[in-house]
């Protein structure tokens, strides 16, 4: 029978805190890289997030991701903890106690509908994006979680066919969290269109120093993201957590060297996003590879995703902080590359990657695990958004789109620049800059 350890459940409780850190992290990350007049609904979509979801998952959404499986490993059953009964305050989950479990898996339910947003900036109904984000919590993360996270048991639970019938390795959410948003962002990019002047006004970030703000919360926050996952204060934590800073330093030096050689100069916006991108492709393999292997990680996700963000101008969509170029391509190659570099210098027992002598069958489950969360969450984002938009709307009309969604949507600016009414001389104020900027950077 498991034993509550006290010692794990201060690590998880706190793990629990700083995973729900990340998401004004993200706020930060994200105001600062929209224009002024667009900065409030950019941040009130992840403060939107953090309520509902949080709601959603007592309700239902933790029972039907870790709840016991009712469909071939693609769903729990939603009734068995609805409402979070049948658990109590001695229920354990391991040496945690369930409640504590329940609470920092739903922190990473709520980040991971608050990513979506970047990809929607500038042009979004705050109502709208709520709908959106219940109804695809519900039928896109909380299902995927359950393939995902949800591991069989030896005491009859039966979990999801990623984790347990493929056993493909994800350890904090490469798949379930970053391929899921990021691909569900580019979905939701192509159904809402294109921002007025994209392709032809560059966008600048509005707040250099929020962006930094906002890339060193997400980096501290991550740590509980990706060593809590270990749910105990234990030597695979600490795994987690060396290979997080490693990974995550090679990233953001790999994205400033790209900068240089590119465009002749390094930026602070590179290195935030080069911070976002390492953070994304190490959180699947943070227990699964050596230093080493942090490292490549780490340079080929500053590379990748470095080169990545500029395909929407090739290929045409309005991802508008880069949500695939660092999310779904990032996820994308943490993912894979433990296929090459799993080792088990540092965890004992771990799968061997490719080239470590293990062959391409671990590769082979990584890509099906990454094919599969992609697909899905692509299509079924697809069809929720359009269903959206041609019901109630989702897109910002014409005129709130250029006047700016804060007004629109919230009825408040984010800067004062007349004591007397913030509103008019702000609206006025925004028409004759809008479009007065430079080139677009580069985000998560």
């Amino acid at each position: 029978m498991p034993e509550l350890s006290s010692g794990d459940t201060a690590w998880i409780l706190v793990c629990t805190a700083l995973v729900l850190l990340m998401t004004p992290g993200l706020a930060f990350f994200y105001g600062g890289m929209v224009r002024m007049k667009s900065v409030l609904n950019m941040m009130m979509m992840s403060f939107g997030a953090m309520g509902l979801i949080a709601i959603l998952w007592v309700l239902y959404g933790y029972s039907m991701a870790f709840g016991n499986d009712v469909g071939g490993g693609l769903l729990g059953d939603p009734t068995e903890y609805f409402g979070l009964s049948g658990i109590t305050s001695e229920s354990l989950s391991g040496s945690i106690p369930t409640f504590v479990f329940v609470m920092f898996q739903c922190m990473f339910a709520i980040i991971t509908v608050a990513l979506i947003s970047g990809a929607i900036a500038d042009r979004t109904k705050f109502g709208s994006w709520m709908i959106f984000a219940g109804i695809w919590a519900t039928i896109v993360y909380f299902p995927v979680a359950h393939w995902v996270f949800a591991f069989s048991d030896d005491e009859g639970y039966t979990g999801g066919w990623i984790a347990n019938n493929l056993g493909a390795i994800d350890f904090a959410g490469g798949t379930a969290v970053h391929i899921n948003a990021g691909a569900a962002g580019l979905a939701l990019a192509l159904v809402l269109g294109k921002r007025i002047g994209f392709g032809k006004t560059p966008f600048r970030p509005h707040n250099l120093p929020f962006v930094m703000l906002g890339a060193a919360l997400l980096w501290f926050g991550w740590f509980g993201f990706n060593a809590g996952s270990a749910l105990a204060a234990d030597g695979l934590a600490g795994v987690a957590f060396l290979n997080t800073v490693i990974a995550t330093a090679a990233s953001m030096l790999a994205w400033l060297i790209v900068e240089k050689i590119r465009d002749g100069h390094s930026t602070s916006l590179g290195a935030a996003s080069g911070v976002v991108a390492g953070l994304v492709a190490i959180t699947p393999a943070c227990a699964a590879v050596g230093v080493v292997g942090a490292i490549a990680v780490g340079i080929a996700a500053g590379v990748l995703c470095a080169l990545a963000v500029g395909l929407k101008y090739k290929w045409g969509y309005d991802d508008s902080l880069d949500v695939v170029g660092v999310h779904l391509v990032g996820g994308l190659v943490g993912t894979l590359m433990i296929g090459l570099v799993a080792t088990d210098v540092l965890v004992a027992d771990s799968p061997l990657g490719l080239f470590y002598g293990g062959g391409a069958e671990l590769l082979g489950k990584q890509a099906i695990a990454a094919g599969a969360v992609l697909a899905y969450s692509f299509v079924l984002t697809v069809i929720i958004g359009f269903a959206i938009e041609k019901t109630i709307g989702f897109r910002s009309d014409k005129d709130d789109e250029i006047n700016g969604v804060d007004l629109a949507n919230h009825a408040e600016t984010a800067y004062e620049f007349n004591d007397s009414s913030y509103g008019g001389s702000f609206a006025n104020s925004s028409k004759k800059s809008a479009g007065v900027t430079s080139k677009e950077g580069a985000s998560a």
